[in-house]
């Protein structure tokens, strides 16, 4: 199996920590190394990984090819410019497929949280296999510890794949419900969290790009061929039409199977994340750097090299960085990509 990880995200939730010339997945956000370095080094410890490339934009890599250890320039896939998922993929299965037609290769968030390495090569060798054999679009769920609304769900059969004792039929994709709906979709037990993660052969996402984005698929059909004349495709990259790999493909197809993970699990999507992931005081109060929170529950301190601190106040999250202080409600932590917004309506190019 070739991996694939999706490196080219703004990660603007994590601002003011994360800016465009360093994004979340460059940060030390979980541990001592970059959220991306844990990624690479999660996946080369997979005995099936022939190889692993990163997809990113003209932007990053060099940073990238600085900074991460264990890739060479060759494996940094380079996109003209962010078109979301489904592109980006396309892009990936092509430099893939020009040294194997027949490989398996798997799509890996840059930023994702894992602890268990055991149960992630099961998954991830369970849904190689399936792949392989069946021809089908495999992904991984997540089993749901609480009704999130900030996940998109994967509805699967009941009957286990005959021969894969976690492995099942899709039934549907479902997109980020409402509190009560996310609710209802924990109760009924045959809901998962989506992963962001995905395993097919590279003849199978191809032929089913040309089935279900024919746009796409005839617009990497020309990217192959200036590739293959060693000519730039940029111009035809920009007539491509952004698109998740979820509601372009995943939502459409029809021979797609879910594993069900056993492993612990994170998007590490926003401040709240780090929170939950973080060890607490006796008030639950979680403090990184140099700061206090007197008097007051359940706050996240994050401040680099400048005292911070919270008095009688519950549940804020403060991020204090060398040129910004950021200071919101937790439970309103996603909402920060609206000010990210707000800041490039006001051309504050200095702040992003």
């Amino acid at each position: 199996m070739y991996a694939v990880i999706m490196a080219g995200g703004k990660g603007t939730r994590f601002w003011p920590f994360s800016r465009n010339d360093r994004p979340k997945q460059l940060l030390n956000i979980i541990g001592g190394d970059t959220m991306l370095q844990m990624t690479v080094d999660r996946l080369k410890k997979l005995k099936s990984v022939e190889d692993i490339f990163i997809v990113t934009g003209e932007d990053l890599a060099p940073m990238i090819q600085k900074e991460i250890k264990g890739i060479g320039k060759k494996n940094i896939i380079i996109e003209p410019s962010g078109k979301n998922t489904a592109p980006c993929i396309g892009l990936a299965a092509l430099k893939i497929g020009r040294m194997d037609a027949n490989a398996v290769m798997g799509i890996f968030p840059a930023d994702h949280l894992i602890i268990g390495h055991r149960l992630f090569q099961k998954a991830i060798t369970t849904g190689s296999k399936i792949a392989d054999k069946n021809g089908s679009l495999v992904t991984i769920g997540i089993a749901p510890k609480y009704p999130s609304t900030g996940y998109g769900y994967i509805q699967h059969s009941t009957r286990r794949l005959k021969g894969f004792d976690s492995a099942y039929k899709v039934k549907t994709f479902a997109e980020k419900p409402h509190l009560s709906l996310a609710k209802r979709f924990v109760s009924s037990g045959d809901f998962l969290w989506n992963g962001g993660m995905f395993i097919w052969k590279v003849s199978t996402v191809l032929d089913q790009f040309g089935i279900h984005m024919p746009e796409l698929s005839e617009h990497l059909y020309q990217i192959q061929e200036l590739q293959n004349n060693g000519k730039s495709y940029s111009g035809v990259w920009d007539r491509i039409s952004p698109e998740s790999i979820d509601y372009g493909l995943m939502e459409k197809a029809e021979n797609v199977h879910v594993i069900k993970a056993e492993f612990d699990w994170s998007d590490v999507g926003s401040w709240q994340s780090v929170f939950d992931l973080s060890s607490k005081n006796k008030d639950g109060n979680v403090i990184r750097g140099d700061g206090a929170a007197i008097g007051g529950k359940n706050n996240f301190i994050e401040s680099d090299g400048r005292f911070t601190a919270i008095v009688g106040a519950d549940n804020l999250v403060v991020i204090h960085s060398d040129d910004a202080t950021l200071v919101v409600p937790r439970e309103k932590v996603e909402e920060v990509k609206s000010l990210v917004d707000y800041l490039k309506s006001k051309n504050r190019e200095d702040l992003l």
